[in-house]
């Protein structure tokens, strides 16, 4: 089956072609002009490109309003070549961003990292590590009674840690095997969803820091202090 792609752009002819392009290089494409027109039919795709620059709703809310309903990739597409723009987009839940003009190589490249790094995990199995339960399956977690609302990078991030329960795995791995470009991502990201998760996640060393190295599943029984990697 061909890996759907919604592209979303109010400039016609430049949607068109790379609609064309897309197409050419074995993708199925839509093509939506306005941010009304996506919100209407990203559900049917597998990825969206999204032009920021839309004429009826802020291209960012477009991004919010997808990344709050769903789990469909987003890649944006911005003028601004400063990194708050950079940083907007990806608060507003986009998986990459690219500033125009940009290669068509470059966008293929990125439509495929970001297609690998937001499947599902090839394994079904649920995780429990005490009251923590993990389904991969609905991308689902849960703390005893209560459900865990996490964004997609959280969960790959804590089911990553999950399935290697005794190992401390260092920031490098996680920025590799969760956001698969490690190049493109800094520690302090992997650092921030960590906190984000443990907020999350609530009282207990659910995730526990190793200085030096990275971090490791904790047992969720207390809050622990920062363990010490050695040299």
């Amino acid at each position: 089956m061909k890996t759907r792609v919604l592209v979303v752009d109010p400039d016609e002819r430049a949607a068109a072609d790379l609609a064309d392009r897309l197409a050419r290089s074995g993708y199925e494409v839509g093509l939506a002009a306005t941010g009304r027109a996506a919100l209407t039919s990203w559900e049917d795709a597998d990825l969206v490109v999204l032009d920021l620059g839309l004429p009826d709703v802020d291209g960012l809310e477009v991004c919010a309003q997808i990344r709050g309903r769903g789990a469909t990739p987003v890649i944006t597409l911005t003028s601004g070549d400063t990194e708050l723009d950079r940083v907007l987009s990806l608060q507003a839940g986009a998986d990459d961003c690219l500033i125009k003009p940009y290669g068509y190589r470059e966008l293929v490249a990125r439509m495929r990292a970001v297609l690998r790094r937001t499947a599902a995990p090839r394994t079904t199995a649920v995780l429990s590590h005490g009251a923590l339960r993990i389904d991969p399956r609905g991308r689902q977690v849960r703390v005893g009674d209560r459900s865990v609302a996490l964004t997609r990078k959280e969960f790959d991030l804590l089911y990553l840690l999950a399935s290697l329960p005794q190992t401390v795995v260092s920031r490098r791995d996680l920025m590799a095997k969760v956001w698969a470009d490690e190049w493109s991502v800094s520690s302090r990201t992997v650092d921030t969803h960590v906190s984000s998760l443990r907020g999350k996640l609530g009282p207990g060393d659910w995730i526990v820091t190793v200085r030096g190295i990275g971090y490791r599943l904790g047992t969720g029984a207390h809050p622990e202090a920062p363990e010490d990697g050695g040299d």
